[in-house]
């Protein structure tokens, strides 16, 4: 069986897209990144998320940027800390997107 990990349901959430077994949306997963909360404090506060979930939700937003385009930074990274290098290791290849998933360092 395939988990879809960003679910749309018009019951659940008014339609908002959630994260999968939780009652988290993407757009608050978002919010907490923005607000400075990293994979681990985002694990710890809800352990009804996975690491594969966080991912899909910070991939979902940027497949629709339209609608979560306050997120975005200017050079098209997500807003806040994402994915370490080694944490992004134990998601699948397709998820690991720089900027998105996976928090590039800034070029010194």
């Amino acid at each position: 069986m395939t988990i879809k990990w960003v679910k749309t349901d018009p019951l659940v959430m008014n339609g908002e897209p959630f994260c999968y077994g939780s009652r988290l949306t993407v757009r608050q997963v978002l919010e907490a990144r923005g607000h400075g909360m990293t994979v681990v404090d985002l694990l710890k506060d809800h352990p009804e998320l996975r690491l594969v979930g966080i991912a899909e939700a910070y991939a979902y937003a940027a497949a629709h940027r339209d609608e979560y385009a306050e997120f975005f930074e200017a050079d098209g990274s997500l807003a806040g800390p994402g994915y370490t290098e080694d944490e992004a290791l134990a998601l699948p290849e397709r998820l690991r997107i720089p900027g998105v998933v996976v928090k590039v360092p800034a070029a010194a």
